[in-house]
């Protein structure tokens, strides 16, 4: 069955992606970005659409009367209105655990920056004073081992129970928090997450974004860390109340906090934390936890696997809300 098929965000998915294979699966048109008001005209003759994190709702989606697929090239489905797509008989699916090894990989990789004031370091070199130095060593900012930290971890899915893992190979104990409740582990502690958050050297966030996890980070949760402690966060950006973090960084209420998503992204100019990104306590990414070139390929992959099933009236990964 050939379709009429249109990439919407192809370029969220990196310029070194080739779509030439899902020619085989129909009639594609390709756009690298969409903004939101040209949705409908894109798609109006389309029977299967690829998005990243558009809004699919009636206002977008109610002029593409063959519309019948729609393909998210990402785990998340928040931007998906389900009642209107399951009323419209709308076939919604998405990609889920393509990017697990990724995301917690990013996340020691933004521990181990913070925890050993990387930044401090390179800028010591590179500004040429250890040149000049005297000694083969410069220790101007203490750090120390993970070995004998404890991790904190919020929301032990499979991204959660990766980093567990990888904590306890760097001699780390592990505990976590199970915000939906649905989560348990007997190979870890489970404390509800004011117990964690104040045992924890080291808390890293892995939970979906819900209404009772949205702001679950806010100032008062932070002060509820230890001083010494790091937060770090590679799930969802509203997870966190920035303007909290922000006083909670201002106020030394923890050491420091890296951050690969945020409330807005990309950034915006007036996002509280722009005026700390020079304070050597913040690290924040641009939203590449996920984007390594195999875990983009997978995804490819699995973006194709599920058209094609689609296609060919079989369907896998169906998310109906």
């Amino acid at each position: 069955m050939q379709v009429k098929i249109v990439f919407l965000e192809a370029d969220n998915l990196g310029p070194d992606l080739v779509f030439d294979r899902f020619s085989e699966l129909g009639e594609v048109t390709i756009y690298g970005h969409t903004p939101t008001e040209l949705i409908p005209e894109r798609i109006a003759g389309a029977d299967a659409i690829l998005i990243n994190n558009l809004p699919m709702r009636e206002s977008t989606l109610k002029d593409a009367v063959n519309l019948r697929y729609i393909g998210v090239t990402a785990t998340g489905t928040n931007s998906i209105d389900f009642a209107y797509t399951n009323a419209r008989g709308i076939r919604v699916t998405n990609v889920a655990g393509y990017s697990t090894d990724m995301v917690a990989q990013h996340t020691f990789a933004m521990a181990l920056y913070l925890l050993e004031h990387l930044r401090y370091y390179d800028d010591y070199v590179r500004s040429g004073a250890y040149t000049k130095s005297d000694s083969f060593c410069h220790m101007g900012m203490s750090f120390h081992e993970l070995t004998g930290k404890t991790w904190g971890i919020i929301g032990l899915g499979a991204i959660g129970k990766r980093v567990a893992r990888i904590a306890e190979a760097f001699g780390c104990q592990v505990i976590y928090s199970s915000p939906s409740g649905r989560n348990t582990n007997d190979g870890y502690r489970r404390t509800d997450t004011d117990t964690l958050l104040g045992e924890s050297d080291i808390v890293s966030v892995h939970t979906p974004l819900t209404e009772r996890t949205r702001h679950m980070m806010d100032y008062d949760a932070f002060c509820k860390m230890k001083r010494t402690a790091v937060f770090l966060n590679a799930a969802r950006g509203p997870i966190v109340d920035e303007t909290g973090l922000r006083r909670a960084l201002e106020e030394e209420k923890i050491a420091a906090a890296g951050l690969d998503v945020l409330e807005r992204e990309p950034m915006s100019e007036d996002s509280p934390l722009r005026a700390l990104c020079d304070c050597g306590r913040l690290l924040i990414t641009p939203h590449m936890a996920w984007a390594a070139v195999e875990t983009r390929k997978r995804l490819l992959d699995e973006v194709w696997m599920n058209l094609d099933a689609f296609r060919n009236e079989v369907g896998r990964n169906i998310c109906r809300g």
